[in-house]
């Protein structure tokens, strides 16, 4: 997934910037959405590598986006940082956590904190993108493998003797010998 993008969510204009600018330095591909149902749509089109996604929003909010994501198979592995500007809630964060939110975290942002935390949810993301296709090759490698060994006849397997080399016989031995006393 070379070209998967980091998706910034929020519905005020200000904030994408602020999270655009503070992501910059990092060199990924940025995406940008103003709405929940906007940024699922964008998820489902794939390609989308981590999402930062503010909770209150007009419409589906930020846990409603994310609790589709989690019943979708091609979603549900996607890492998301929840966004949220009201202060600590316990039942946000339960919410959250229980649906396997990478973090939560509070406006207004640190930019040194959010980048390390995006740096490194986003390349553990594409590892894990990376070991599952490494999977999948390995897997259909091993199937053909056996698909081969099975459409072999019986029969036709080689003795496990068949490598070992040819035994001299004791005439040739003999003919050696005469040859070296002489």
């Amino acid at each position: 997934m070379p070209d998967a993008k980091i998706l910034i969510v929020d519905d005020h204009e200000d904030t994408l910037y602020a999270l655009e600018s503070a992501l910059a330095p990092l060199g990924y591909l940025l995406g940008r959405a103003t709405s929940g149902d906007e940024a699922l749509k964008q998820v489902l089109r794939g390609q989308v590598g981590l999402l930062l996604l503010d909770v209150r929003m007009p419409g589906v909010s930020g846990l409603e986006v994310v609790r589709y994501m989690r019943r979708v198979e091609q979603t549900q592995h996607i890492p998301v940082v929840l966004l949220t500007g009201f202060g600590p809630d316990h039942e946000l964060t339960s919410a959250a956590f229980g649906l396997g939110v990478a973090d939560l975290v509070m406006k207004p942002i640190d930019p040194w904190a959010l980048r390390t935390k995006v740096r490194y949810l986003y390349d553990a993301h594409r590892r894990h993108l990376a070991l599952e296709q490494e999977i999948r090759e390995l897997r259909a490698l091993v199937k053909g493998q056996a698909d081969a060994v099975e459409s072999v006849p019986r029969g036709a397997l080689p003795h496990p003797d068949a490598r070992v080399p040819v035994q001299r016989t004791p005439e040739a031995h003999d003919g050696e010998l005469e040859q070296d006393l002489t």
